[in-house]
């Protein structure tokens, strides 16, 4: 693998597990004996969230590739 390729997959590897951690975190605001919030505040909460994963989309171009796991690009 080049030095390029490598140092691509081993950041981003890094960076989209902590991504996901981080929604997962985000999910855990669902709390309502924690936290209290309206409909509203969700809805501004996604609307920002897909707003940053489809500028970085448009980065990379289009394609789909979701799944529900710990996320690797030697899979």
């Amino acid at each position: 693998m080049s030095e390029k390729r490598t140092k691509f997959v081993k950041l981003a590897e890094a960076r989209v597990n902590r991504a996901i951690q981080d929604i997962r975190l985000i999910g855990n605001l669902s709390n309502r004996s924690a936290y209290e919030y309206d409909e509203e505040d969700v809805k501004k909460i996604f609307r920002a969230l897909q707003k940053a994963t489809d500028a970085a989309r448009q980065k990379f171009g289009s394609g789909d590739g979701s799944r529900d796991s710990e996320f690797s690009l030697n899979d």
